[in-house]
């Protein structure tokens, strides 16, 4: 299925009948990074949505990087939700995916039923984490030079890629990138939302989260300390539940599905129960 979101196509896939639940990938994924989650979900009684983000898989491409802010990516998710007639549905993001996920709770309330965040903790709480979270995150500075960031990560059978990510799905992530040329798109996502000179510029305020949120952060994450996660609750005025999942890394659904899989079914049965 394909949405439009002002001129671009957002492909999707539609699981199952029953309460929406909407699952955004991040960097260097498509929606086959949740096909464990999808079945899962699907099995228990939900319609799982998954997109392939702007830049990725199936979807649009657009080659300016204005077009990967996160404002503007946010108009696709609601793209979706729109084109798969889901007025509300529970939202579950990870890693680029989680910062939208974060903004469409904040921005459009009246169609989230949940927020379900994994590894990438509330926009302020980022921003705030410390020298941490700043020194993780070098690899964000590399990736806004174009051309030379395409080739670190590309040269030598993306042995840079493989060694720095640890990506359980490396081989077919590289396939897909190579396929789809996909990998300046996936880079203009850090191009548009923190280029260097937006350390100097205030946060941007948020509304606080209204809907039910549970934190999902990983202890062997290389990219994201617990501590951006964890403070994300003073951001959140509904119900706050925060969960710590031990030997596992940034791609925690591929590599410890079944805790996964348990930690969301019952975090959106309890907030289905609370509705």
């Amino acid at each position: 299925m394909r949405a439009m979101s002002n001129r671009v196509a957002v492909d999707y896939d539609a699981v199952g009948s029953g309460t929406p639940v909407i699952l955004l990938h991040g960097f260097p994924d498509t929606r086959r990074l949740w096909r464990h989650q999808v079945s899962a979900l699907a099995e228990d009684g939900y319609r799982a949505i998954a997109p392939d983000m702007r830049g990725y898989g199936k979807s649009d491409k657009p080659a300016d990087v204005a077009s990967y802010s996160l404002l503007t990516v946010l108009g696709d998710v609601i793209a979706v939700l729109d084109d798969a007639g889901a007025e509300r549905a529970h939202v579950v993001g990870h890693d680029w995916g989680a910062a939208v996920s974060w903004l469409l709770a904040a921005i459009f309330p009246d169609r989230v039923l949940s927020l379900t965040a994994m590894s990438v903790g509330h926009p302020a709480s980022f921003r705030s984490a410390g020298l941490e979270q700043y020194a993780r995150s070098w690899y964000m500075l590399l990736f806004q030079f174009p051309g030379i960031a395409e080739r670190w990560l590309s040269n030598d059978d993306w042995a840079n890629f493989r060694s720095w990510s640890g990506h359980p799905d490396a081989d077919r992530i590289v396939a897909e990138l190579e396929a789809n040329r996909s990998l300046t798109p996936a880079l203009n996502w850090y191009r548009a939302n923190v280029p260097p000179e937006s350390l100097l510029s205030p946060p941007v305020v948020l509304p606080p989260i209204e809907a039910p949120v549970m934190g999902v952060w990983s202890s062997r994450d290389m990219a994201l300390c617990e501590a951006q996660m964890t403070r994300s609750a003073s951001h959140v005025q509904g119900r706050w539940r925060y969960e710590r999942v031990e030997n596992a890394g940034h791609w925690l659904q591929l590599e410890v599905p079944e805790v996964v899989n348990g930690l969301l079914l019952d975090f959106l049965a309890a907030s289905e129960a609370r509705t």
